[in-house]
């Protein structure tokens, strides 16, 4: 089914309007209108593109536009669908459809901002013991790959989109998960980890499934990490004394064990 036919005038107006509240760059914006261009104009939501594909028309060489795409996936200008050989498949959102962070948009008040008026977008999930916890009871215990439960002191960090390639310390792209699958899975991309995972008979077809949409709701912010009222984000004061009733572990453990790809 066709979208409806846009507003050109409304979609711009409504992008000048995000584009200084998201930090987009020139660049950001360019390859966004461009994305824009190929799917609301012509009256679909979604696009496969690689980026050799689409650099050559934006007058910019591969570098910029792979950065400005991944800006448009965390600021969630984009949603990624799918990632594989043949290029990206992303639904491309509206400027009038995009959350802005602490935006009136999200109507979830207090739950975008951490203790101390901290952000939960633009938060770094590494910085203290509290905020690394969060991700790990997120998981609730499980491999966020292969799904094993796993002894708390096993459990290590890891980066969906290893640092290397772009990835950021936000909670859409950390995951907690069993150190078997974090030193396998290295830089590949995590769906065709967990595809590896299923042909070795490691996860069914229908937890296959799961994981990959797992993977795309992650980055599309919707698996927000549980945050403790009462704990300071930029300190670890205080939070000691909560560590068995948050399920965490030792900090030294938690020091040891976290391998940043």
């Amino acid at each position: 089914m066709k979208e409806k036919k846009i507003d050109a005038v409304e979609v711009w107006k409504d992008l000048d309007a995000l584009a200084p509240r998201l930090g987009l760059s020139v660049i950001d914006r360019t390859v966004y209108l461009h994305l824009l261009r190929l799917t609301h104009v012509e009256g679909r939501r979604r696009v496969r593109f690689s980026i050799l594909g689409i650099a050559p028309h934006l007058g910019l060489s591969g570098g910029p536009v792979r950065e400005a795409v991944r800006r448009l996936l965390e600021k969630g200008a984009l949603r990624l669908i799918e990632r594989s050989n043949i290029g990206h498949l992303v639904e491309v959102r509206l400027p009038g459809e995009v959350r802005v962070p602490g935006g009136s948009r999200t109507g979830t008040g207090g739950r975008d901002k951490l203790p101390g008026g901290a952000k939960l977008e633009e938060a770094d999930f590494l910085r203290t013991g509290a905020l690394r916890r969060a991700i790990h009871a997120r998981e609730g215990g499980a491999c966020f790959y292969c799904l094993r439960h796993t002894p708390s002191r096993a459990h290590v960090l890891d980066h969906v989109v290893p640092l290397m390639e772009g990835g950021s310390n936000s909670y859409r792209n950390l995951v907690s998960c069993c150190m078997g699958c974090n030193s396998e899975k290295g830089v590949q991309a995590a769906a065709d980890f967990l595809r590896r995972l299923y042909r070795e008979g490691r996860l069914s077809k229908e937890d296959l499934s799961a994981r990959l949409l797992a993977v795309q709701a992650l980055a599309a912010g919707k698996l927000r990490p549980p945050i403790f009222n009462r704990e300071n984000t930029g300190s670890e004061g205080g939070t000691k004394n909560k560590r068995a009733r948050e399920g965490a572990a030792p900090t030294g453990t938690e020091a040891q064990g976290l391998h940043i790809l």
